[in-house]
């Protein structure tokens, strides 16, 4: 069987998106051949039945450009395969759902947000099958959606001796931005700080240019309290650090709203530190002690728990069945039985 498959980045560098490359290389085990179209290709290392086609975006390709080439590779590569897997990009079912359908090509959407509109209705329409991870995901009503693992390599993300945990110390890893709560998590770290707490934090991650201005602020809320000696951020890393990252440090934070399921709160615990989270739409999937509300205090308290070590020898085993239920094998075992 044959395969298209459309998705923002192959790029196995990206801090965020550089997971994917990953995916296609597994999946490429399980088909005669994978066509892989991107918005954005940088540096990749796959496997030869595996071919990529990017539609511009590192060569500053605009719009315009973006629609001709979607269609141009269309008709190049029609005939070459006999399934459809879009990867979080509506507009690419939006874009070829019609011309699949009148094919009889079945499409497979993965989309994981909690906000839709009509555009992802009619996405969801022209889609066999949509893919989701969070039970609050916008797809996760609709009769043709099925709940999928995260997919996180375990031979990767795992436990190492190379690295040395830091005591009491926390991270918070992503992109910098007020909707992942940054500010939240260094006022708590004040209110633990405050109150003669022991521990360190570590920001990790960069803002896009629209929140340049509130990292600014978050940086200067760390020199105006002097916490320096306590607080260090630095830029976005490769995703093969990240694993460096997790094993380096306790507890991992992520203070994201209700509604998605980012994948470090997975990879953090498969790495050994133990996730404290304010997204209650995985309030099944984690321990409960693991939940804390989005304000200073209720985190500062979560905090203080977590670095508990007793605490941390209690919620070990939990969290390992937490971990085996994401993983990237039974991710791709999940998506070869579904995509037909």
């Amino acid at each position: 069987m044959r395969i298209l498959i459309f998705t923002q980045k192959i790029d196995k560098t990206d801090s965020i998106l550089g997971f994917f490359c990953g995916w296609v290389s597994e999946l490429s085990k399980k088909y005669d051949s994978i066509t892989v179209v991107c918005l954005e290709k940088g540096i990749y290392d796959l496997p030869e039945n595996v071919t990529v086609y990017s539609l511009g975006k590192e060569d500053g390709v605009g719009k315009v450009g973006y629609l001709y080439k979607f269609y141009h590779y269309l008709y190049t590569i029609k005939d070459s395969y006999d399934a459809v897997f879009v990867h979080m990009n509506q507009e690419y079912v939006l874009l070829g759902g019609l011309y699949w359908k009148f094919k009889n090509i079945p499409v497979y959407l993965w989309r994981n947000h909690p906000y839709g509109n009509l555009s992802t209705r009619i996405a969801i329409s022209l889609s066999s099958e949509v893919f989701y991870t969070s039970p609050m995901s916008f797809t996760a009503k609709y009769k043709n959606a099925k709940i999928m693992p995260v997919g996180i390599n375990l031979d990767i993300f795992k436990p190492s001796s190379v690295y040395s945990r830091k005591k009491h110390s926390v991270c918070m890893l992503g992109r910098i931005s007020p909707i992942k709560g940054v500010h939240l998590g260094l006022q708590a770290i004040k209110i633990l700080l405050d109150t003669g707490n022991q521990v360190s934090f570590t920001i990790v991650g960069s803002p896009l240019p629209k929140d340049e201005l509130y990292y600014a602020s978050l940086k200067n809320f760390v020199n105006e309290n002097q916490l320096g000696s306590y607080v260090s951020f630095i830029d976005s890393v490769p995703q093969n650090m990240v694993p460096e990252i997790f094993n380096s440090h306790e507890i991992y934070l992520n203070l994201t709203e209700d509604g998605s399921f980012d994948k470090t709160i997975v990879e953090a615990p498969a790495c050994g530190a133990v996730p404290v989270v304010s997204n209650k739409s995985l309030k099944d999937m984690l321990p409960e002690t693991c939940f804390t509300a989005r304000d200073p205090e209720s985190v500062a308290e979560a905090l203080k728990v977590a670095l508990s070590p007793e605490y941390r020898v209690k919620i070990q085993k939990p969290l390992e069945e937490f971990v085996k239920t994401h993983s990237l094998e039974g991710l791709i075992s999940k998506l070869v039985e579904s995509i037909k």
